[in-house]
């Protein structure tokens, strides 16, 4: 595999990871990005970057980022994203793992969509103890950082790949350690 092979592989990765946090965000700024050439798609999601996916992604986006900030509303989200994540994340690196043959590129596609369910299981779970322990007026707050975290690893992934990978690693590492600071 050539560099623009693991360049995409590191693409797919940090935006499937994204697709965990917001499922219509990483693939907006993969369909924009593709659109002014920065990323090339399969032929297969090449209609990702046609005016009409974009403006159905803007617009879901949009909606997407507004409702989490809902209390009641951000959870039901959460149980619609259980399918949607995954799935979209599965569409993102199927996008951009366009050098692979078949089936590599889509079994490599299916198994960042359960990087997406990872991603979606550690929110929902921060999610319950803010609700637990703010019932539920901390959640925007934590809405908020998701939505810059998603928008900051989607560009990353897209602008500088192995870069993104790097700051995906610090991200989860960071959370890890949280996570054992709390428990302990």
């Amino acid at each position: 595999m050539d560099v623009s092979g693991w360049m995409a592989v590191a693409s797919g990765v940090v935006v499937a990871a994204a697709c965990g946090l917001r499922a219509f965000l990483p693939l907006l700024l993969l369909g924009l990005a593709a659109r002014v050439g920065i990323v090339g798609l399969s032929r297969e999601a090449a209609w990702l970057a046609g005016d009409h996916a974009l403006i159905a992604l803007a617009i879901a986006t949009a909606l997407e980022l507004a409702a989490d900030k809902v209390p009641v509303v951000d959870h039901a989200l959460d149980a619609i994203g259980f399918v949607l994540r995954p799935a979209a994340a599965w569409f993102a690196a199927f996008a951009l793992l366009q050098d692979w043959p078949s089936p590599w590129g889509q079994l490599a596609a299916l198994a960042l969509a359960g990087a997406a369910v990872g991603v979606q299981v550690a929110k929902a779970k921060l999610r319950l103890g803010s609700t637990a322990l703010t019932a539920g007026h901390g959640n925007p707050v934590l809405s908020t950082i998701e939505d810059v975290t998603a928008l900051l690893l989607s560009a990353a992934a897209l602008l500088v790949p192995l870069l993104a990978v790097v700051l995906l690693v610090v991200i989860v590492l960071a959370v890890r350690r949280r996570r054992r600071a709390a428990t302990s």
